[in-house]
């Protein structure tokens, strides 16, 4: 392998000291987790919500999104079991900015010594505060002392057919969402879930290793080929093929967002509204189907839409909560939805 050693990174045990976890935060980190496995699992029917900025930056915006989000949980727990999108790291088609992990300023180098800090202690706060976190795993081999922090992680649509990712999902101690590749067959979807589930030997930090295999490990529909794939006929496909391959937790959660809120070729962060109610709609007329889907994942932010990074500057890109990559909703569009959500499912 070819590369040039820029500088040698802090421990994952000086990150710890720097940004500890509270005795009480990792309670609470515990009590999440087996909630959602709970839901994955049919033994709670409420909706699990994965809502959130596309990206975690700037992480005062952030934060400020967690207390709001902290406030209409309580209004909604009872329905919906909300966890908060805190997603460090962007996967890119080709090239761009890739999150506050590599880049926590997005118009200086890349400095991943500075971006540990940044992200660490961001995550720390929010889950100090009571929220169950997600993340999408990127780069397996850098995840201790973030990982420990979520409650439910993703991964991506162009993770999830590769093999180490695979492992490292079967590895995972809490629940993960294996989203459909971007070409979208759900033959190979299910693959990933299976491949998730199993049990594997495998070389990690050298050792030889046996995995025990993610049985809440689910799958997530993210739309295909710039096509949506929410409709009954994708639910009653992935139905199918999980039987056939006696997936453990049959379970699928819709991203609403990405191809599955194309609006005439371009995304819409308003469809995912309008998606949310057509599939609770429908998933009335089919009682089988609700037993498989199990929530919805949802881009938001504080402020509607998005902004290109090389179309602004330090001095005039904004820092108040509007999205660096994919477009979100509003904060007061996703308290409106989240509330009405509820309300039409309350148990």
């Amino acid at each position: 392998m070819k590369y040039i050693q820029l500088k040698k990174l802090p421990s994952v045990e000086e990150m710890i000291q720097l940004y500890p976890l509270s005795d009480e935060g990792h309670k609470k980190i515990m009590h999440h987790r087996r909630e959602i496995k709970a839901i994955l699992e049919g033994r709670d029917h409420r909706l699990l919500m994965i809502v959130g900025p596309c990206s975690a930056w700037p992480k005062e915006a952030v934060l400020e999104y967690a207390e709001r989000l902290l406030e209409v949980n309580e209004q909604v727990k009872q329905s919906l079991k909300v966890v908060m999108r805190s997603y460090i790291q962007k996967p890119r088609t080709t090239k761009g900015w890739v999150g506050p992990l590599n880049q926590p300023d997005p118009y200086a180098e890349p400095n991943i010594e500075a971006g540990m800090h940044y992200v660490r202690e961001m995550m720390v706060k929010i889950v100090e505060l009571g929220l169950p976190i997600a993340d999408e795993c990127l780069f397996t081999h850098n995840s201790r002392g973030f990982l420990e922090l979520v409650s439910w992680f993703a991964i991506g649509a162009r993770s999830s057919e590769d093999h180490e990712h695979r492992i490292f999902a079967s590895a995972a101690d809490c629940p993960v969402g294996m989203k459909n590749p971007t070409h979208g067959s759900i033959e190979v979807a299910i693959n990933s879930v299976v491949a998730a589930q199993h049990a594997h030997i495998a070389a990690i930090n050298g050792y030889a290793v046996q995995t025990p295999g993610n049985s809440h490990a689910h799958l997530v529909l993210r739309g295909s080929n710039r096509e949506p794939n929410y409709t009954p006929d994708y639910l009653e496909a992935v139905k199918k093929h999980m039987s056939a391959h006696q997936i453990k937790n049959p379970a699928v959660v819709i991203d609403v967002s990405h191809d599955n809120c194309l609006l005439n070729g371009k995304k819409d962060p308003r469809k995912q509204i309008t998606t949310i109610f057509e599939v609770t709609k429908y998933l009335k007329k089919y009682p089988e189907l609700r037993k498989l889907m199990k929530g919805f994942m949802i881009e938001s932010y504080l402020k509607e839409g998005n902004q290109k990074i090389e179309m602004c500057n330090k001095k005039t890109i904004d820092l108040s909560g509007l999205s660096l990559t994919d477009p979100c909703l509003n904060w007061e569009q996703t308290e409106s939805l989240l509330i009405a959500l509820a309300n039409q499912v309350k148990l």
